[in-house]
């Protein structure tokens, strides 16, 4: 079968009858306290570009940090989510009312620049 986006969009949730496609099921996180919509099947990381975010962190030294590998192998998306410091913002998906912190300068000192 050849891809389709259509055929991806489809789901099993009902809404008064009517089948809701992935646009429809959106939901919050929050992000340094504020609303970020996001999308089931979303990583944190895809919630934040899509918000207009692009920096995620400062390392010690200031430089910005955001989404680099987008596969967790490196750490430059670290946040912290629902107070568990050094989650890969890439990988971690997000999750309905779940809070996340960017890290401010020189908080989280990976001894990567």
């Amino acid at each position: 079968m050849l891809y389709s986006p259509e055929a991806n969009d489809r789901t099993t949730s009902r809404n008064g009858g009517r089948t809701l496609s992935r646009q429809d099921q959106t939901f919050t996180i929050q992000v340094d306290g504020q609303p970020i919509p996001a999308r089931p099947g979303q990583t944190i990381a895809a919630a934040l570009i899509a918000s207009g975010r692009r920096v995620f962190r400062h390392t010690p030294n200031h430089a910005p940090r955001g989404i680099f590998c987008g596969m967790g192998v490196c750490f430059d998306c670290l946040v912290t989510v629902d107070g568990v410091a050094g989650q890969r913002a890439c990988v971690t998906l997000a999750r309905p009312g779940m809070r996340v912190q960017l890290l401010a300068d020189a908080e989280a000192d990976d001894g990567q620049d």
